[in-house]
């Protein structure tokens, strides 16, 4: 079986979740012999690839041409070739995100030529002969992405179309009209997660048609298949819920030890980005309480986003900045190194289709405290719950973690075991389950 996905990211080029879900689920269906073409709107220096047959843009004129580079890579992924469309396109930015983005590429445009007046219309219309042919606003690029992608499609043999979250789907909709093969649309989060009930309507819009365009709907947890279902207006037989995985081999990495951490300071982690969705500020409500009733625990906010200044101005207003370090995003083996250091990981999100984080937290032998109002909290026993908005049950469960050594090491073995199911393999083969039932149906009754 051949699947052509549509993905915002992939490693090592990730900032959040979702690419780590396209690598699990990709490599995953790799070992499972499945031939995946994976057609990512980002630049890609294929000299950074080490575990996949990298495909970068050529010369972009009006249209993206696409060559294959000579450089052989270690074929870890030997049944997956990514495919790359030079693309502003970014996950997890806003419209405002976007256009700074863009105009900070006129402006460099601009110095790059010296003298010349770089505008955007040269932009748009493809006159420079050696820039990308983008388009002057975020929808508009996501359709500029969807036109590439459909040129891509029509040079490859593929038998599914795989299309995750809601910028790839108008190119999942036309690759699925140009090619007449079925589409999957996987739903790693919705405008209602990310925006609460204020959801951009373009954005909805899009997801919706998206939706109700596709053969299949994939969604992440239960919670997310419900949104789907009753936000949407989607029949419930046409979702599926496929939960992510955890890649184990991360684990046996690990090498420095617990006890090689010197300071005497209990150390509380929220790793994720920093959004009204993952609930910051809660976290910061409920360290304040912590640190009311135990004086030596530094809260550490690793990640970034929209909220990052207002969340460290709030530290400060509550008299806890100290107590507080905010580390910026990060990423491979400063992830690993972060996980060492906690005693406990806290995700507070308002709204969570899944969460990996808690699981890789998990698989570093770190205990996790979770919001009900998440995904991952269908699937984990061995996790301490609560309702993101409860700050003081939030702060009573994380002084217990820290003052009772039991019930830290209980949670943390407990935890260590339980994720141990979660394999990216049962996902994989779960999908391809799926696939096949698309094709069979998709196939003529004689």
């Amino acid at each position: 079986m051949k699947v052509f996905m549509l993905g915002w990211e992939f490693p090592p080029f990730i900032s959040g979740g979702l690419g780590t879900a396209c690598y699990g689920l990709t490599k995953a269906m790799n070992d499972l012999g499945i031939e995946v073409t994976f057609a990512l709107p980002k630049v890609v220096d294929p000299s950074h690839s080490t575990h996949v047959k990298m495909l970068s843009p050529g010369t972009v004129i009006k249209n993206t041409v696409m060559r294959t580079t000579s450089e052989e890579v270690e074929d870890e992924l030997k049944n997956v070739k990514i495919k790359t469309i030079q693309s502003l396109l970014e996950p997890y930015g806003s419209v405002e995100e976007y256009q700074h983005r863009y105009e900070d590429i006129l402006r460099n445009k601009r110095m790059e030529l010296g003298g010349i007046e770089f505008t955007e219309e040269m932009l748009v219309e493809g006159k420079n002969a050696n820039g990308p042919d983008y388009a002057g606003d975020m929808y508009s690029e996501i359709h500029r992405y969807a036109a590439c992608a459909v040129k891509l499609a029509v040079r490859e043999d593929f038998d599914v179309i795989h299309a995750h979250d809601w910028m790839t789907y108008p190119a999942g909709m036309a690759v699925a009209s140009i090619t007449g093969k079925p589409l999957v649309v996987h739903v790693h989060s919705t405008e209602f997660d990310r925006s609460g009930e204020h959801v951009n309507q373009r954005i909805y819009d899009i997801e919706r048609k998206g939706m109700h365009s596709a053969d299949k709907i994939i969604a992440v947890s239960h919670l997310t298949r419900n949104t789907v279902i009753t936000r949407y207006g989607i029949l419930g037989e046409k979702v599926e819920v496929v939960h992510n995985g955890v890649d184990r081999s991360v684990a046996a990495k690990i090498e420095t030890s617990r006890a090689s951490i010197k300071s005497e300071e209990k150390i509380v982690l929220f790793l994720g980005r920093i959004t009204m969705q993952k609930g910051p500020e809660y976290f910061l409500q409920a360290a304040k309480k912590v640190l009311s009733v135990i004086d030596n625990v530094k809260f550490v906010m690793a990640g970034s986003g929209d909220m990052m200044h207002r969340t460290i101005e709030m530290a400060a207003e509550l008299g806890i900045g100290n107590k507080v370090l905010f580390t910026g995003f990060l990423r491979g083996d400063d992830v690993r190194k972060v996980y060492e250091m906690a005693d406990l990981y806290v995700m507070p999100s308002v709204s969570e289709p899944f969460g990996i984080a808690p699981l890789e937290a998990l698989n570093h032998d770190v205990p996790v405290l979770i919001s009900k109002q998440s995904g991952v909290s269908e699937v984990l026993t061995h996790a301490l719950k609560v309702d993101f908005w409860d700050v003081q049950e939030m702060a009573n469960k994380i002084i217990a973690v820290l003052r009772y050594h039991p019930l830290q090491m209980t949670l943390r073995e407990h935890g260590n075991f339980e994720v141990r199911k979660f394999k990216w393999e049962d996902a994989a083969a779960k999908c391809i389950s799926i696939y096949g039932d698309m094709l069979l149906r998709a196939q003529p009754a004689y």
